[in-house]
């Protein structure tokens, strides 16, 4: 059975393909999702594909991954920038994390150029648009299988009473 990896979009990446494409490109949130299956069956990758507009469920889809996901792509949107609370989750859920953009954030406003999520994410990807999400995932099916090798980030056992 594949290791399932989990990737969250946060607030207005529902809206691709029609919000501002000479920035975010023609490509729907639909064509990602079908890009990144494709890409994990070819990395024996399950993909658990997910977009929230609200932080709070963001934040509880990280809470349930710990112990039952092998790592975390994330694309926050703008919550990338303001979030603390989703940098406390992706800490706890103690898995591997990549943070992906698909535009070039250091190109773009000075507000934008600050990222809480990095400081969770084992690395960032941005600037190229979908293909991004390939990378990382190819990354994390790396990650993922160096660590399973080491025993590291195995699901934890749970605590009876």
């Amino acid at each position: 059975m594949p290791q399932s990896v989990l990737v969250l979009n946060g607030p207005n990446l529902n809206l691709l393909g029609i919000r501002e494409p000479e920035i975010y490109g023609r490509e729907t949130l639909a064509d990602i999702a079908a890009l990144c299956k494709d890409a994990g069956k070819r990395l024996g990758l399950a993909i658990d594909f997910r977009q929230s507009n609200s932080e709070a469920e963001l934040v509880g889809w990280i809470q349930e991954a710990r112990g039952k996901k092998a790592g975390i792509l994330i694309n926050a949107g703008a919550l990338t920038h303001t979030s603390i609370s989703l940098l406390d989750a992706l800490l706890a859920s103690e898995l591997p994390v990549i943070e992906v953009h698909l535009s070039n954030l250091f190109r773009r406003e000075e507000f934008r150029h600050h990222s809480y999520i990095s400081r969770a994410a084992r690395g960032l990807i941005c600037g190229l648009g979908s293909q991004g999400y390939v990378l990382a995932l190819e990354a994390m099916a790396r990650i993922v299988g160096d660590d399973a090798a080491t025993g590291k980030n195995a699901p934890k056992a749970k605590r009876t009473k």
